[in-house]
């Protein structure tokens, strides 16, 4: 399950989460003694290690922020915002280009708060390119219950963001940039993306934008009602003409996307084409065969699927004949369920 644990990598970079708040403020000469010598000093925890070699090069990685308990010489715990200042006086804010914004244990994303201290602070982050907002696992907060709020003015007060993901999109969510934004890649996670959100995409200012990523998820979320009406914007290919790479993920209906993206003109235009995360059955496999436009594709992902032993190597092997890249890993089976038409159901990779 993507949700199932914390991202390793983002951005290209490996991801190191500043911890110990105080216990490296306390020991900073001991920390930048360690990075600049790689060598670990006997008095700190070993688990240090890959955070003190971070210190002493800022933008070799992603820096991932949550609230947690912090048990180094039985400090208490601190909330985010608190973490955002300490973090700030250890590593300087202009050389940070990757951050990932975690599980917010003592704020209430509700009240906007983690917004307003990172839209505060924006100014003295120059250099950050790239933004993961609510890297959280299911085991802190489901994510259908993951309320951000309006995320455009986030976004506004860092024009020079070139990537954006976020996790969670039911209730207060807006996604809706009106003035032109330099964001070359967006994704939006999620169980079931409401249909507002989606509209919010379509009509956003992003000129230079080449990876669209959405999760439609299930009906079964306050969302994923998602239809093709809402994305036509995008699959005429009008909406963002730089599109190159596509990704409507961890779709309950992927069959009948497949259907659409068959004839869509925005598939003629990708280089890549990523259906995995959801229900894809023989009946979607057997379009993905006969439509020539997916067999253009550079790439071409559909892990988590649900095809069969036999639709699964004939896919495979059309596509390899065609020069496809692809993943068909992740086989699934459905569940038996009397009261579906179809007598089975079918799960999305992240569901509830």
């Amino acid at each position: 399950m993507p949700n199932g644990s914390h991202l390793s990598e983002y951005a290209g970079l490996p991801v190191v989460e500043f911890t110990g708040w105080e216990a490296i403020r306390d020991e900073y000469a001991i920390a930048m003694h360690w990075a600049k010598n790689g060598k670990r000093h006997p008095s700190l925890p070993s688990s240090y290690e890959r955070l003190f070699e971070a210190l002493g090069e800022p933008a070799s990685v992603a820096w991932r922020l949550r609230a947690e308990e912090n048990s180094y010489r039985g400090r208490p715990s601190q909330n985010l915002t608190e973490h955002l200042d300490w973090f700030a006086e250890i590593v300087p804010p202009e050389q940070v280009g990757a951050l990932v914004i975690g599980h917010t244990e003592h704020d209430d994303p509700e009240n906007g708060e983690i917004l307003r201290e990172l839209i505060q602070r924006a100014p003295k982050y120059t250099g950050l390119r790239s933004l993961f907002f609510g890297d959280i696992l299911q085991e802190e907060c489901e994510i259908s219950w993951i309320d951000h709020g309006d995320m455009a003015p986030l976004l506004a007060a860092f024009p020079q963001l070139t990537s954006f993901t976020v996790r969670g999109g039911s209730e207060s969510l807006g996604l809706l940039v009106t003035e032109p934004h330099g964001l070359r890649s967006l994704a939006v996670q999620s169980g079931g993306l409401r249909p507002e959100v989606i509209r919010d995409v379509c009509g956003s200012n992003l000129p230079d934008l080449e990876h669209l990523e959405l999760w439609l998820g299930t009906e079964n979320y306050a969302g994923g009602e998602t239809t093709a009406e809402d994305l036509a914007p995008v699959l005429s290919g009008t909406a963002f003409p730089r599109l190159r790479s596509l990704g409507l993920r961890n779709a309950e209906h992927a069959d009948a996307w497949v259907a659409l993206l068959a004839e869509a003109p925005v598939t003629g235009k990708l280089r890549v084409l990523d259906l995995s995360l959801g229900t894809l059955t023989d009946t979607g496999a057997q379009t993905l065969l006969g439509a020539p436009v997916f067999h253009g594709l550079e790439r071409l992902d559909l892990h988590h699927h649900y095809l069969s032993e036999d639709m699964e190597q004939r896919l495979g092997a059309a596509l390899t004949a065609s020069g496809v890249e692809h993943d068909l890993s992740d086989r699934q089976e459905p569940e038996v369920d009397p009261d579906e038409e179809s007598g089975y159901f079918y799960y999305t990779a992240v569901a509830e």
